[in-house]
């Protein structure tokens, strides 16, 4: 019987524990397609696959299909391996020899694809477009990979998309003692859990106001609610929210009211924004189905009335 490991090309020298007793009682051990003998000659491979293998022996490979009818052994690979590829693939388009553009690029120059591709996956998320969900989430995760390449060519204050992952890991070990400490009295449903998110971000943070760390550049009807958010956590009394007749008071007092009730003001005037997109783009088709290019007052009333909904 002829055995073959499957190593992973991404895993490099990683043996499965499953291949452990066939390895143990292998008459001999070569180094099959795709596998480096002189990596592995030192470490007890007994030289290259031949033709005709005999009876008993394994064989590494990455190319399983090579050895038809042996029992073949494959090395698992965890979730998010290949997150490797990706990181790899960006690598290689920012070094010398790779993409010029990649090359010229910098944090700042990259701003402008980060918002666009958040928003494309907003996008693709109203839509429930899987899909397009796929792509843009792809999209998202290349801007979080050429930032964290980016960053390890700083002078002084370099850092690598492992430093990243790093800081992730212990971000959310941190905020979930309940889960990986097994006990923390103050979470006992969602709701609690999201309050103690805020106080256990807080003391690491060491901030010393309820609003510190919202981003100021999100959108203002986003900011306001996430302001109301902060401050009413902290006790803040609805009666001292701003008050007044202008433009901007009215808008905040919506956007805390609807906050306050549990809405998410972004979402609903997002959700009104595109319903409003799709009722003008129905009135526009049926004048055109009338002949009708240029709409006049009386034209929009007339076709919105059989497009509202």
């Amino acid at each position: 019987m002829i055995t073959v490991v499957v190593l992973s090309e991404r895993l490099d020298a990683v043996l499965p524990a499953a291949a452990l007793p066939a390895l143990r009682s292998a008459s001999a051990v070569y180094a099959g397609a795709g596998v480096p003998l002189d990596y592995w000659a030192p470490l007890g491979v007994d030289g290259p696959a031949p033709a005709s293998l005999p009876d008993g022996s394994v064989v590494l490979t990455t190319e399983p299909d090579a050895y038809p009818g042996a029992v073949v052994i494959f090395t698992p690979e965890p979730a998010g391996s290949r997150l490797l590829d990706a990181a790899a693939v960006m690598d290689r388009l920012r070094s010398p020899g790779g993409c010029p553009w990649d090359a010229e690029q910098d944090h700042s120059s990259l701003r402008q694809y980060l918002i666009e591709e958040t928003y494309e996956l907003l996008e693709a998320i109203e839509d429930g477009d899987r899909g397009a969900m796929r792509e843009e989430l792809g999209d998202v995760l290349l801007q979080v990979l050429f930032h964290s390449r980016i960053a390890v060519e700083h002078p002084s204050d370099a850092f690598s998309i492992d430093d990243v992952s790093a800081d992730l890991v212990a971000k959310l070990v941190g905020r979930h003692p309940h889960v990986f400490e097994g006990h923390d009295p103050a979470v006992h449903d969602a709701t609690s859990q999201q309050h103690r998110w805020e106080e256990l971000k807080q003391v690491e943070k060491k901030r010393e106001s309820s609003v510190d760390g919202v981003a100021l550049g999100q959108p203002a009807v986003a900011l306001a609610a996430k302001l109301v958010q902060r401050v009413r956590r902290a006790g803040f009394p609805v009666d001292l929210l701003p008050e007044g007749d202008d433009t901007g008071v009215t808008l905040f007092a919506v956007a805390a009211l609807a906050k306050l009730a549990g809405e998410d003001p972004e979402t609903e005037l997002r959700a009104i924004c595109r319903r409003f997109v799709a009722n003008v783009r129905d009135a526009e088709s049926k004048a055109r189905a009338e002949g009708i290019e240029s709409l006049s007052a009386e034209d929009w009333r007339r076709f919105w009335t059989a497009t509202e909904r």
